[in-house]
């Protein structure tokens, strides 16, 4: 049976994805740029609101995935503050600028976040080669849990392939890979019989008229939960 992540931005679409199904919760803010770190008022909240797991972005600006190590610092310290409040997982990414991992900026922050549950990003979808950082990533030894991409691609539809690939490195112990980006409840049973994957992170597709500034829509959560669970 596989889990379903939904994304959340405040308490009422956080209740509301835990009553209708939701696995685990990533919680952003700023979600029209790709997701920014929210707010610690917000984190506290919404920890208080639910029982089930929640990911919380760590991410300080949405102009690229590279970030100066007093950028890495900044977000380490919010590792740390998140910790503090109750958080136990959080969602990171950083590339070099030239596409590459960025091992120092992951090794401080999964250091930091030490016994954390650890997602990376979508930022390995802009990596030089998505499957290869994944390798990267599980050979560095370091504790990130899953991987959220869509095979380098804008959505999962079109990335199936390479995330193929990447789930040859999650059957070899690597991380959980994660599939997120474009999930509908019109493509999922045709994207689950091809990849079979233990999860899945959907945001828009699980809302009303498929917009953020909509609502949850607990039937689409439930028909998500019966095509990843039969």
């Amino acid at each position: 049976m596989s889990k379903l992540e939904v994304i959340v931005l405040n308490e009422e679409d956080a209740r509301l994805a835990e009553a209708s199904g939701a696995d685990r919760l990533e919680l952003v803010s700023a979600i029209h740029t790709g997701g920014l770190t929210p707010e610690y008022q917000v984190i506290e909240k919404i920890l208080k609101a639910v029982s089930i797991p929640v990911q919380i972005m760590i991410r300080l600006h949405s102009s690229s995935f590279r970030y100066s190590m007093d950028e890495v610092k900044a977000m380490a310290e919010q590792v740390r503050t998140i910790e503090e409040i109750g958080g136990r997982g959080i969602v990171f990414g950083a590339l070099t600028h030239e596409g590459k991992l960025d091992m120092n900026a992951l090794k401080e922050i999964v250091q930091t976040a030490d016994g954390q549950s650890i997602t990376f990003h979508r930022a390995i979808d802009e990596a030089l080669d998505p499957a290869v950082l994944c390798k990267e990533i599980h050979q560095s030894e370091l504790a990130v849990e899953r991987i959220l991409t869509s095979g380098g691609r804008s959505v999962v539809s079109e990335g199936i392939e390479t995330i193929k690939r990447m789930m040859e490195v999650e059957k070899a112990g690597g991380p959980i890979i994660m599939p997120g980006s474009g999930l509908t409840v019109d493509n999922i049973n045709e994207i689950h019989s091809e990849l079979h994957a233990g999860e899945y992170h959907v945001g828009a597709g699980v809302r009303h008229q498929g917009r953020y500034d909509m609502a949850i829509d607990p039937e689409k959560v439930a028909a998500f939960k019966k095509v990843i669970t039969s």
